[in-house]
């Protein structure tokens, strides 16, 4: 199946050694026995395996100067995107801590090297997704027309981060100050699982990927949204290399969703995103109510604000 990985960074040995002694993902990667199962490859062999079963990939850069001392990524997303132009999409890592140099950094990525949107991470910038630091890179975005990619999730021993910084309620926030900013929230703002999916139910411009948490405690809310509220809300990530992407692509073939469903979780909805595949039939199935029914008198269990016994 023809499939956008919305969350991969290539496998390369400086990627691989550069998360495994990375400063704020270290002690992540130990808990997790990462380096115990990391693996590494040239760009050519990744993009060939990637080649044979139909993946592209979008990678996110990172900006954690100010907080963690580490610079900028973005230029190397654009050497990537330079060797394999059909192959890889490149969000700029942006710092909020900058000021207009993050502006000026997202103008020069957009508008000079093709990148598709911007990519913050909250709890690494150790501010809520919903801090006025944030706003003037959500506001550009709108400007040039891009979306944004919020990381969520909660952190796992990352030095100094706050779990609720990412929490999908500031994303929420974030939704009602922009409303005609494309959001998605990477790693589906776990664990706040239901709220979540309520916050793309309820806002249009909100959508998120599940990476790393597909099969994680009450994920079963994830896939009954899914089926029933937010078909058309959800992309792939799989979060390679941290999580093998053949693994991710494994759990996504057997997640108990229509086959309509995985198409659009797998490709359509990411590339109606990106603005990548105009060809793209989209909604052709009628979200239900939160109970999971389609009456359109009534479409909860109960009727709001009828006189008793009607």
């Amino acid at each position: 199946m023809k499939t956008i990985d919305f969350r991969f960074r290539p496998n390369t040995p400086d990627a691989v050694d550069g998360l495994i002694h990375s400063p704020f993902f270290g002690d992540m990667c130990a808990f997790f026995n990462y380096p115990e199962r990391a693996w590494s490859a040239s760009l050519d062999k990744i993009v060939e395996i990637m080649d044979e079963h139909e993946i592209t990939g979008v990678i996110t850069g990172r900006d954690v100067e100010t907080t963690y001392g580490c610079p900028r990524t973005n230029m190397g997303v654009v050497e990537m995107m330079r060797a394999y132009p059909h192959k890889f999409h490149g969000m700029a890592g942006l710092d909020p801590h900058k000021g207009m140099q993050a502006i000026d950094e997202l103008s020069r990525m957009v508008n000079d090297y093709g990148m598709k949107g911007a990519s913050v991470d909250p709890y690494l910038a150790k501010l809520p997704a919903d801090h006025r630091k944030f706003y003037p890179i959500y506001a550009k975005c709108c400007e040039l027309k891009v979306p944004v990619v919020i990381s969520t999730g909660p952190g796992t021993r990352v030095p100094g981060a706050i779990m609720g910084d990412a929490s999908p309620a500031r994303v929420d926030e974030v939704a009602r100050d922009f409303p005609d900013l494309t959001i998605v929230m990477s790693h589906g703002g776990y664990p706040y699982v239901q709220e979540a999916c309520m916050v793309c139910h309820r806002n249009a411009n909100v959508y998120m990927d599940l990476s790393e948490y597909e099969l994680a405690p009450m994920a079963d809310v994830y896939v009954d949204a899914l089926n029933k509220m937010i078909g058309d809300k959800v992309i792939f990530a799989s979060a390679h290399p941290f999580i093998e992407q053949a693994d991710a692509i494994e759990i996504y073939k057997k997640l108990n969703i229509s086959e309509e469903v995985r198409e659009k979780v797998m490709y359509k909805t990411a590339a109606k995103i990106l603005g990548i595949d105009k060809g793209v039939s989209f909604n052709t199935t009628k979200p239900m109510a939160p109970n999971g029914f389609n009456n359109a008198k009534f479409p909860l269990p109960f009727q709001p604000f009828a006189p008793m016994g009607r």
